[in-house]
């Protein structure tokens, strides 16, 4: 049943509150910010006195509410949790304590979460210097329903435990999430790492080729192919992301061309683990290997997935890992041994890897649309707590 509470400024149920500190050369403050919609108060870096432009400084203190004038508009408003206790803000953020008798912390603090309390900041801060800012005054002229402290610490309450239930919903499905990630790593260590001791080996130079030929993506045989960057790669599961053309990417410098078939290897960073396999033309930018498989005995996938196995990212790893960009270079890539078993078996771990990867990338949408529900579940609960209605 929907409750009718008084509705409140403000101003009747907070005060300001400074604390101020004339900031001393030498000495470290610790700095306290606010972000947008809701989120809450956080940590920032520490800062020496000397390194302040501004000449005094306001410490907070645990239930303080603290607001960004510029910004409370977009939900930068907050609760201080203990944690931030003892920390400074500047002033621009205007500080207020509760009125213990009338407002509970905890009720401001969901307050400040939902959007129609910001639909009262930004209408509050509205016209003010042409600036957007939201005044002292102005803030405390905000309206807000309030029941009595009683009543207050049920609902409170009851969000609460809401709340703790939709974080540990996203908990398990977190853990899950990596449980099922970690199936498919587990797999390439074990056959890659573990399995290869009994296969043949081959040098890489008889294995593998690299395109060589460089093209001018602005040109019209080329500006609408599909251009593939490292952005593209999905770390560790050889996955090829949504792309768009070199065009639509505008793209100016050489690329190098692919043809279908071909493995696209990212020599930047090579812990990040980057290959895909494509059946289409297109371009790559430099940061790309275009490998060809040039050895019938090889399966050009078992190839892919080899590149992002344990053994050759060690390799890879110990060569580039020294420069402040790893990068791997030609020499180093094809003074690589692969192993290899026979090509029936390849097909097979391919498949297999394949096969753990869909079920990862299954269980990722499920993941997303479940995440998005949770997301969504805290301000319908909110929603209705404020209404009464919980």
């Amino acid at each position: 049943m929907t409750k009718s509470w008084p509705k409140v400024l403000l101003v009747d149920v907070l005060k300001p509150i400074t604390r101020p500190v004339k900031p001393a050369p030498g000495s470290l403050y610790r700095q306290i910010g606010v972000k947008l919609w809701g989120v809450g108060a956080y940590e920032r870096e520490p800062i020496d006195g000397i390194n302040t432009k501004y000449s005094t400084l306001y410490r907070v203190e645990t239930d303080d509410i603290i607001v960004n004038k510029i910004w409370a508009r977009n939900g930068s408003v907050a609760v201080v949790q203990a944690e931030l206790a003892e920390c400074f803000v500047s002033g621009e953020f205007p500080t207020f304590i509760v009125k213990p008798e009338k407002l509970l912390p905890r009720w401001i603090h969901w307050l400040t979460k939902t959007p129609s309390f910001w639909t009262q900041c930004d209408v509050k801060s509205r016209g003010t210097s042409g600036k957007n800012r939201i005044r002292p005054e102005q803030f405390l002229q905000i309206e807000i329903p309030l029941p009595p402290p009683s009543e207050q610490r049920r609902v409170v309450a009851r969000i609460e435990e809401l709340a703790a239930k939709i974080e540990e919903a996203k908990e398990m499905r977190r853990q899950a999430m990596e449980k099922a990630e970690a199936l498919l790593q587990s797999a390439l260590y074990h056959i890659f790492a573990i399995k290869s001791n009994a296969w043949k080996r081959i040098p890489m130079t008889q294995a593998i080729a690299i395109n060589d030929k460089q093209v001018d993506p602005t040109l019209p045989d080329y500006s609408l192919l599909p251009h593939i960057s490292g952005e593209n790669i999905v770390s560790k599961t050889c996955k090829l992301l949504p792309y768009r053309t070199a065009e639509g990417d505008n793209i100016k410098s050489n690329n190098y061309l692919f043809s279908p078939n071909t493995i696209l290897y990212s020599k930047i960073r090579p812990y990040l683990r980057k290959a895909v396999f494509v059946d289409f033309q297109g371009v790559c930018s430099a940061d790309i290997y275009p490998i060809k498989v040039i050895n019938d005995a090889l399966v050009p996938k078992f190839v892919m997935w080899s590149l992002i196995a344990d053994p050759f990212t060690e390799y890879a790893n110990r060569l580039s890992g020294r420069t402040r960009m790893p990068k791997l270079n030609r020499k180093q890539l094809f003074g690589f041994t692969l192993s290899y078993p026979d090509k029936r078996e390849q097909s097979r771990i391919v498949n297999h890897l394949e096969s753990l990867r869909t079920k990862t990338e299954s269980l990722e949408i499920i993941q997303e649309e479940t995440a998005e529900e949770l997301e969504a579940f805290l301000p319908s609960v909110l929603d209705r707590a404020f209404k009464g209605e919980l």
